[in-house]
């Protein structure tokens, strides 16, 4: 079993997520990038977690995020955004930390445009949740912790 004296989930938002509830609501739907985090916030708080949130359109401002983690989190919840597609360095932040990771994207990449077929995360990423709007973040949180909090997990 993990040693759980932390109690804390990282959330990284790529880049463009800033503009939901703007950006292509048809796409994403009109709930905010506040939406997100305060379901989040919610959903850990359910399973006695706190969140860290960071987005930024920067990949390193996230790469630091995701090692900062390391010390002081238990996992990290990510929707990198198109990073999903095109980041073979912020894949392997995610590795390189070794805390286990859930993947999550609003829409359902699967079915849109074919460069989005590919993640680069999902192979580091234990739980992928896709396609299921900004619900999917707490249901990714909630899958997440049971894996954090998992007797079997080595």
């Amino acid at each position: 079993m993990t040693d759980i004296g932390t109690r804390r989930l990282l959330l990284v938002n790529g880049p463009n997520l800033n503009l939901l509830g703007t950006r292509e609501p048809e796409i994403y739907g009109t709930e905010t990038l506040a939406d997100v985090e305060r379901t989040v916030a919610e959903a850990a708080a359910g399973h006695g977690f706190e969140v860290r949130a960071v987005q930024s359109n920067h990949e390193g401002v996230l790469i630091d995020a995701i090692h900062d983690a390391r010390t002081d989190c238990s996992g990290i919840v990510i929707n990198p955004g198109g990073l999903t597609h095109t980041s073979v360095v912020l894949r392997d932040a995610l590795s390189g930390v070794a805390l286990p990771v859930a993947e999550v994207h609003i829409s359902d990449v699967r079915a849109r445009e074919s460069f989005r077929h590919h993640s680069y995360v999902a192979d580091v990423a234990s739980v992928h949740v896709v396609g299921a709007g900004v619900p999917g973040y707490a249901q990714a949180v909630t899958a997440l912790i049971e894996l954090i909090l998992s007797p079997t997990r080595c």
